[in-house]
């Protein structure tokens, strides 16, 4: 296995004492024994030890690392000869120390922005503007893949005023975050009978919300429960 440092090493569990759990626990799965982390039997791993035990662990068990990549820039490329784009759109292959020379000349850092070509891809750009702009990307693109899920609102057929708009507003926010909103009467006993109350709840219901959504399913019996299906009319700004 090839040695790894701990610098490149980021298995994110959001605290330093879970780190140190699951360094004791994969040393020790390796081994294959068992024993409490805060036991004293056994010596506290080193550095390397904790890396080791981590890999071996993650291999037990299949634990999902997250690593982070990040933009190699100026004294931080590696290769020898690279491929230059100027801020005038001009490129060409020139040797790290010159292209590390035209950067500094106009005052601009040269990042590496396609390690894997051949020669790799460099620009002459201000580092900082280049991150805020993939920033405000990344985050466009998280706003753009928001995954609508279904919310559920439960009527009874004599539900009182008071409780229709506490649970209509609820609804209304849910439709106002991209989410579709799944109301329904449950009739229990002899509630059946009522389903014309479950209808002009229901109703009323669409007609409250009908300014921020659409029907996507009219009203319609389930069993013991008349349901309906709401859709946001209006994307979330």
């Amino acid at each position: 296995m090839a040695e790894l440092s701990l610098k490149h090493t980021m298995v994110c569990l959001g605290a330093d004492t879970a780190v140190g759990r699951l360094c004791w626990l994969g040393r020790l799965c390796a081994q294959g024994r068992a024993a409490s982390p805060s036991s004293n039997t056994h010596r506290k791993p080193g550095a390397r030890a904790c890396i080791f035990g981590c890999i071996r662990f993650i291999q037990h068990t299949g634990l999902r690392v997250i690593a982070t990549a990040r933009v190699r820039i100026n004294g931080e490329i590696r290769a020898d000869k690279v491929r230059v784009v100027d801020p005038e759109g001009d490129h060409g292959i020139v040797s790290i120390q010159e292209a590390l020379s035209r950067a500094s000349s106009r005052g601009l850092d040269l990042v590496e922005i396609a390690p894997g070509a051949n020669p790799p891809v460099c620009k002459i750009i201000d580092y900082g503007k280049f991150r805020y702009e993939q920033q405000k990307k990344e985050k466009e693109a998280r706003k753009k893949t928001h995954t609508i899920t279904m919310k559920e609102v439960r009527f009874r057929p004599h539900t009182d005023t008071h409780d229709f708009m506490f649970k209509t507003k609820h609804a209304r926010q849910f439709l106002e975050d991209g989410d579709k909103v799944r109301a329904y009467v449950q009739f229990r006993g002899r509630d059946i009978t009522y389903k014309d109350h479950g209808m002009e709840l229901l109703a009323r219901f669409i007609k409250e919300l009908g300014d921020i959504a659409k029907v996507d399913q009219a009203p319609t019996m389930e069993g013991r429960r008349m349901a309906c299906i709401l859709a946001p009319s209006k994307k979330k700004s």
